[in-house]
């Protein structure tokens, strides 16, 4: 009732076709030519302007004070929530243990 049964490996059925035989290929390396060192970027290059870099400081120090600000206001909501969970938690247990002295 206990024993564990062994499955049987059931015999194939159908046609049973021999193994391929798999030939050994040779492995030839192919060494790329190196590109010139005279090639030419012939991408658009950035000039930046004084006024480009005035405008960069700028919205950096936008974006910070904005990211700042949110983080702040974010650590002030979970902060008042504890202490509002708190004072919720003193006064029930007030009431409780007023209830149990009457």
């Amino acid at each position: 009732m206990l024993r564990p049964k062994v499955p049987t490996m059931p015999t194939p059925t159908g046609l049973v076709s021999a193994p391929a035989v798999i030939e050994p290929t040779t492995v030839v390396q192919h060494h790329p030519t190196p590109a010139p060192a005279s090639a030419v970027s012939t991408g658009p290059t950035v000039q930046l302007t004084p006024g480009a870099v005035l405008a960069l400081v700028g919205g950096g120090t936008a974006v910070v004070l904005v990211v700042g600000a949110v983080l702040v206001s974010m650590l002030l909501a979970v902060a008042v929530t504890g202490a509002s969970v708190a004072v919720c938690a003193l006064v029930i247990r007030s009431l409780i243990t007023s209830q149990h002295r009457r």
